[in-house]
């Protein structure tokens, strides 16, 4: 527990009152679905750079990638770079078509209706089954924020674990609840803004603290024989290929994140998108690093190990800073946090408001009903996802790793084909997204010899085979649908 709670908790209480007053003046502006769901494609570069960022890189970027590196030493180097490299390459290749073809594409605001409409699938089942894998995948993701809010509570205020899932659960619903997209992206700014300016404090003091870099390398060097080497693992024994393609794999998850993927679809002008790319991969990697040299900092400042390497930025932070400035760093890892689930709650609510309840349920409903129904399906998801939360034995870490795969898996290869390859057909797309979210499923179940590989690697390939495959053997796309392609990918 944090020695002095009592700056930290008024630090907390103004936080979440700040981000409460954004939630409520993006309530005044959300008047549709599409205001809701996408702010009205008003982004502009700097938010949608930022807020990407930060819904992308949620409370593991503090928690779980610190304790790994904690744990791994060099080691998780690896998967900084994956992380980094599918940073670029999904801004670069995906971004600007997205954005421009699924305006287009009838003006569609969910991957799920983006599918549908690019490849015009009138029975609906591409769009009912992307949905499906969004709303599982997104349970245990919107989770591991849970159980980052859980840890971040429990270790500042000494409060049970479980009541605090629930505090942190709160906390992340009041503003998402109220003023959906444009709520979600503006406070990602503010807490994309605080968690790079603590990624870059906290590990300079810290190491500082710690007597320097060579104190750092010697404390690495005495825990583990090959913490120091980038091709072995703490124990000193080599890494195989299989264990370093499967860190550089995580990559490979950035082409199918929905959250993500929703800030290109909000955007509110292709052209800029250069500019918010340059943003988005200099942040990434500023926190990337920062986050690396926590856990590895951590190692030499802490002289009895600690029982969860997930708590060394909250510890370090509580070891080195006066209580007051305490409580503004600890609060970037509720932005962190809170960035991510907001973002996956509000993703999750409009596959259900958008693509199941009006598309089965009420085709005609008005843009107010569906809003109402989005902000019902916030409140249930998150109950859902916070009892999934209660288990106090979870790491964010783990759960993270799965929910990425299965994402990235199920919706990047289709989303990348879909802007890219003119002969890709509605049932490529639709074994597409089922080979790869069913391969990551039954992969995660098996264990020994190839089956050590990151699940995304084989449901990335196997997606990819299956929408080629299928695509070649059915029947392919209408040519009026070929050429309105070949149109957007001409004025991209």
């Amino acid at each position: 527990m944090i020695e002095d709670t009592f700056a930290v908790s008024v630090t907390f209480i103004l936080y979440i009152i700040g981000m409460l007053a954004l939630g409520l003046v993006a309530y005044m502006r959300t008047q549709s679905l599409s205001d809701y769901i996408l702010g009205g494609r008003s982004l502009g570069p700097i938010p949608s750079a930022l807020s990407a960022g930060a819904s992308d890189m949620s409370g593991w970027l503090l928690l779980g990638l610190p304790g790994y590196a904690y744990v791994a030493g060099l080691e998780a180097i690896w998967i900084a770079v994956g992380l980094l490299i599918g940073t670029y390459l999904n801004w670069l290749l995906v971004a600007r078509r997205l954005r421009n073809y699924s305006f287009a594409a009838s003006d569609s605001l969910t991957i799920p209706s983006f599918f549908e409409n690019r490849f015009r699938d009138n029975t609906r089942a591409l769009r009912v089954i992307s949905a499906f894998f969004i709303l599982l995948f997104f349970l245990f993701y919107t989770s591991s924020g849970l159980v980052a809010g859980g840890k971040l509570f429990e270790t500042v205020f000494g409060m049970p674990y479980h009541w605090a899932v629930i505090a942190g659960t709160l906390a992340v619903v009041s503003y998402t609840l109220f003023g959906g997209f444009l709520a979600v992206s503006w406070t990602d700014v503010v807490q994309g803004l605080l968690m790079l300016a603590a990624l870059i404090l906290v590990p300079i003091l810290a190491i500082n603290a710690a007597g320097g870099m060579d104190a750092v390398a010697d404390s690495m060097r005495a825990e583990g024989t090959g913490m120091l080497h980038l091709f072995s693992d703490a124990e000193g024994e080599a890494l195989g290929i299989l264990a370093i393609l499967s860190l550089l794999g995580w990559g490979l998850g950035y082409f199918g994140q929905p959250h993500v993927l929703a800030r290109f679809l909000g955007i509110k002008d292709g052209a800029r998108v250069p500019y918010a790319r340059r943003i988005a991969v200099s942040w990434s990697a500023l926190t990337l690093i920062g986050a690396l040299f926590v856990g590895w900092a951590g190692i030499t400042y802490f002289e009895t190990p600690l029982d969860d390497g997930e708590l060394a930025f909250m510890l370090l932070v509580d070891a080195l800073f006066h209580p007051a400035v305490a409580g503004v760093l600890l609060a970037a890892i509720l932005a962190a946090i809170m960035s991510t689930a907001d973002s996956q709650l509000l993703v999750s609510s409009s596959a259900l408001a958008e693509d199941f309840y009006k598309g089965f349920i009420r085709e005609d409903a008005s843009p107010e009903e569906l809003v109402k129904v989005g902000r019902i399906a916030v409140l249930v998801i998150a109950v859902i996802a916070g009892t999934v939360a209660m288990d106090d034995e979870s790491m964010v870490l783990d759960l993270v790793a799965y929910a990425w795969a299965g994402f990235g898996a199920a919706f990047g290869p289709a989303i990348i084909l879909s802007l890219y390859w003119r002969n890709m057909n509605r049932n490529g797309a639709l074994a597409g997204v089922m080979v790869g979210g069913l391969t990551v499923v039954i992969w995660d179940t098996l264990s020994g010899g190839l089956f050590d590989l990151y699940e995304i690697i084989p449901g990335f390939l196997f997606s990819m085979i299956a929408i080629v495959v299928v695509s070649r053997m059915t029947t392919g796309p209408d040519q009026d649908i070929a050429e309105e392609f070949d149109k957007i990918i001409g004025t991209r």
